[in-house]
Parts: C-alpha cells; sequence; structure tokens
C-alpha cells in the first residue's frame, strides 16, 4: 500500500478529512520555501502539492501566477523540485504530489522526470494541462503502481466523462469547485455537493475538492461531502504578505493547524 492510499486509510479510521496543501516551491526563496514546507507537515497536513513554477500558469489565480514569478526570478526549476522533496523525505513521510503544467516535464523528459521522482519519493504528479486523451505518453513509462498521475475533474464534466476519467485515476480524483481561476472567490455548496455525490456515483477513489477554499469555514464545509480539502492561493497569499517576516513559517504552521482542525467528520 502506497503512501497516498494509506493516508487515506487511515484518515478515514479517524473520521477525518485529508488536508491537502500546495505551495509553489522556491516562493519566496529556497530556504524560506524548505522552511515552509517543513511548517506544514508540522502543523498537520495530510498531503502536500509542490508546485512546479512557471511562467505561464493558465489555470492559476493572480496570487499563484506571482508566486511562480517570484520561484523562477529565484531559480527555482523542476529539478530543484525534486531536490526539495529529496530533502523532506529525510524528515516526514507525508505524500507529495508534484503539481505542474505540462511544459516543465516535457523539457526535463518523461522518462527522466518519472524515474527522478520516485526516486525522490514523490508519490505522484498532477499535470494541470495534460487532458487524459493525451495521458498514456506520460503513464505509459510508470511502473511503479504506487506513483500515481492525480486527475482532475471539472464542474463542468458530465458524468459519462466522470467515469472515463475514473477508470484510469489513481491516488485520489481532485474535484474543481468551480469555473474559473485559483483563489477567485464564492463556493456554491449545494453545486459541489450535486458534482461530488456524481463523481462518487462511478468511482471509489478519494475526491479531494479544491479552488476557492480559504477559510477554516470553508474546510468544515467541504470535510462534510469529500475526502479531502485542497488549499493552495490562502497559504500562498500568507506568504505573499509576509515574505519580510522571519516568523513566516510560524504562521504557516498555525494557518495549517486551524485549517486541519477543521477536517473531522461530524
Amino acid at each position: 500500500m502506497g503512501r497516498i492510499e494509506n493516508t487515506f486509510k487511515k484518515l478515514n479510521e479517524k473520521g477525518e478529512t485529508a488536508l491537502v496543501g500546495f505551495v509553489t516551491a522556491g516562493d519566496p526563496d529556497r530556504g524560506t520555501s524548505e522552511k515552509i514546507i517543513t511548517a506544514m507537515c508540522e502543523g498537520g497536513i495530510d498531503i502536500l502539492e509542490l508546485g512546479v513554477p512557471f511562467s505561464d500558469p493558465t489555470a492559476d489565480g493572480p496570487v499563484i501566477q506571482r508566486s511562480s514569478s517570484r520561484a523562477i526570478r529565484q531559480g527555482m526549476t523542476l529539478a530543484g523540485v525534486l531536490e526539495m522533496i529529496a530533502g523532506l523525505r529525510k524528515k516526514h513521510e507525508i505524500p507529495v504530489i508534484v503539481f505542474s503544467y505540462y511544459n516543465p516535464i516535457l523539457a526535463y523528459g518523461n522518462r527522466r522526470f518519472y524515474k527522478d521522482a520516485v526516486a525522490v519519493g514523490a508519490d505522484g504528479v498532477l499535470v494541470v494541462d495534460l487532458p487524459p486523451e493525451e495521458s498514456d505518453e506520460l503513464t505509459d513509462i510508470f511502473d511503479d503502481t504506487d506513483f500515481s498521475l492525480i486527475r482532475l475533474v471539472a464542474p463542468t464534466t458530465p458524468k459519462q466523462r466522470m467515469k472515463n476519467i475514473a477508470e484510469n485515476a489513481s491516488g485520489f480524483i481532485y474535484l474543481v469547485s468551480k469555473t474559473g481561476v485559483t483563489g477567485s472567490d464564492g463556493l456554491d455548496t449545494t453545486d459541489i455537493r450535486v458534482h461530488t455525490d456524481m463523481l462518487k456515483s462511478v468511482t471509489t477513489l478519494p475526491i479531494c475538492v479544491g479552488f476557492g477554499i480559504s477559510t477554516p469555514d470553508d474546510v468544515a464545509r467541504m470535510s462534510k461531502m469529500a475526502d479531502g480539502v485542497v488549499i493552495g492561493s490562502a497559504f500562498e497569499r500568507t506568504i505573499e504578505t509576509n515574505i519580510k517576516n522571519p516568523d513566516l513559517p510560524a504562521l504557516i504552521a498555525e494557518q495549517t493547524r486551524a485549517y486541519k482542525a477543521q477536517t473531522g467528520h461530524p
């Protein structure tokens, strides 16, 4: 049993929803970024999504776009992200997902990426702009069944396509809560429940809901319907507003604990 599956199993036994946290690797600089992800782990994050900075993050809102720009200016690359995961593995065993657009992986080399990602202890990859119809060129390389390509399902995805996506998924499925980009406001709980229930009807994989979740109250509401809650822009907003603050890692740990406290099932 891989780390992702084991994490969801243990959380389910405890009656908890997974807290999935995203940050851009290398933001605001590599040293601080390493302290931030350690603080998230110590604050109770269940799964870490470590973002590969990219020059054209089309699915992301302005907060994460700016985080990518800062990390790129500091020289962060996909190779650097993998090095950070290797360092994290010396201290923590939580599942780590490489969150990327396809261009950095393609430039790095698909086979080389897979080999190196597994070697450093990554548990999977989420490629924002790689549609299921084109993903075989990456997944055909995978020979480690515990290394997952995390699939995305949009709120506009019809049930039959959800089923098709789920049939080739592993790890968990990332359900986008709404149309638009990351960090945008407004959550329609009723609409999200409809899409979550529809997705649950075609898969037994854990379902994690993301986009627009920013407060502990949001986490509590989403925890009632999903197996996991994904938060990214809210963490990056804290980073952006505290770049020069030496207590930034402690602030992120506190923020993580506040979110995690709301993941218990009613």
